[in-house]
């Protein structure tokens, strides 16, 4: 028998296999890729899971995505044979990498809700997932070496853990949202259960070469317990109950963090000036606002020399913060100046250099004065004085902003340390 015969006759039966499933109600399809589950619960020490921080790591991910979606027609191909977006160049957007012996063999990136805003809202309305409670990340990105795709999900069910647990343990993240392309996105509502956000298929999906896509999301909240519902009485290796939820895999590496941030940031004005000046030129091809957005966001001469210019029109203005702002997750005790005898918990989930905002049991007037004790890393504890200033409501939630009148040594030291990453 031929190669190209041996080829021909393993696509045909892979479509006889793909339309006797489609046959099936959609339930006994769901129980049937459940039942097909293996997830490895031992893996070989080679492997290993980890934010992607140094340059030949980032490369590395770009280059296996940009082949990736070459291959499945979701992009053209590149020069610089990367598949670097404009979502990469923020300090909201995580991406993980799969490793086997320091090689990258997997990667996914972690988008949380930031100056742009999410990738897949430029074909898909989230406003239902934005009016409840909590924050949002969009799942992007995702790509196997072809090495690995048929190794049993030894790279992929790992990478899926290590964003859940990054998301719901580290990255304050409630709701995951998806844009897959239709073959795909059975796989993550009959192991995953994601919810799709519309019955009808995009045709053109710009973000993905104006390839087809669902859109899908996925409350953190409730997850747990529908993955108990359908894995909890499964064997070992089909039990993605346990998998996300109770197992400990060695084999992933957590970041270590001083401060109680709620992302990871690790670019440095030469990784930026080196994926979108030297490599992509995607800068280049930014508009004014997305420009203006970048200086918003970045401080600093070293930042001003890589940055695309901004002409003439320099002007901040249209509702753009000049001051950074970073997420954060730490909470504290805070007493009213109005009544000493009154201490209730509040929550920060964002600083910048003039105040943060946070949510609080209890809510707070327009011009409240309070002390507030609070942990801002590891055995570093902050006092500050501060009020506050106004009321939000973001991701389904009431926030209340805050301006610090009295900072100390600690607090300032934190945002000397944001403002410089």
């Amino acid at each position: 028998m031929t190669k190209r015969l041996r080829v021909w006759l393993g696509h045909r039966w892979r479509q006889g296999v793909r339309g006797a499933l489609a046959a099936l109600p959609s339930a006994a399809r769901f129980r049937l890729y459940r039942n097909l589950i293996d997830c490895r619960t031992r893996l070989d020490d080679g492997y290993e899971f980890k934010i992607a921080q140094t340059r030949e790591e980032l490369e590395a991910c770009f280059a296996l995505l940009h082949d990736a979606y070459v291959a499945s027609g979701f992009m053209k191909p590149h020069p610089s044979g990367l598949r670097v977006t404009p979502y990469h160049a923020l300090p909201t957007t995580t991406t993980l990498c799969a490793k086997f012996e320091g090689r990258v063999v997997g990667t996914l990136s972690i988008v949380r809700d930031g100056v742009f805003g999410f990738p897949m809202q430029s074909a898909f309305d989230i406003s239902g997932v934005r009016a409840r409670e909590g924050r949002i990340a969009e799942i992007s990105a995702l790509a196997v070496h072809p090495a690995y795709r048929q190794t049993g999900g030894t790279i992929l069910f790992p990478l899926m853990k290590f964003m859940y647990e990054y998301c719901t343990r580290y990255f304050d993240t409630r709701h995951l949202v998806i844009a897959v392309n239709p073959n795909r996105i059975e796989m993550y509502e009959s192991l995953l259960f994601f919810r799709r956000l519309q019955a009808q298929v995009v045709d053109r999906y710009d973000f993905a070469n104006g390839a087809p896509a669902v859109g899908a999301s996925l409350d953190l909240h409730e997850a747990p317990e529908l993955f108990r519902r359908a894995y909890g009485g499964k064997s070992q290796r089909r039990n993605l109950y346990r998998y996300f939820v109770d197992l400990e895999l060695p084999q992933i590496r957590f970041p270590q963090r001083t401060w109680a941030v709620s992302n990871d940031p690790i670019l440095t004005p030469a990784l930026v000036d080196y994926f979108f000046n030297q490599r992509t030129q995607g800068f280049a091809a930014l508009d004014h606002r997305r420009r203006r957005l970048l200086h918003s966001i970045y401080a600093g001469a070293e930042w001003q020399a890589i940055l695309p210019p901004l002409g003439e029109q320099t002007d901040f203005g249209g509702g753009l913060r000049r001051n950074p702002r970073f997420t954060f997750k730490c909470s504290g005790m805070m007493t009213l100046a109005e009544q000493p005898e009154v201490r209730q918990e509040l929550t920060i989930v964002e600083i910048s250099r003039l105040g943060f905002q946070a949510r609080s049991g209890r809510p707070l007037r327009r011009g409240q004065r309070f002390t507030l004790l609070a942990e801002l890393g590891a055995g570093i504890r902050t006092r500050i004085s501060a009020m506050a200033v106004r009321t939000l409501t973001r991701d389904g939630e009431q926030l209340f902003g805050c301006k610090v009148l009295e900072a100390d040594d600690s607090w300032r030291n934190c945002l000397a340390w944001l403002e410089g990453t």
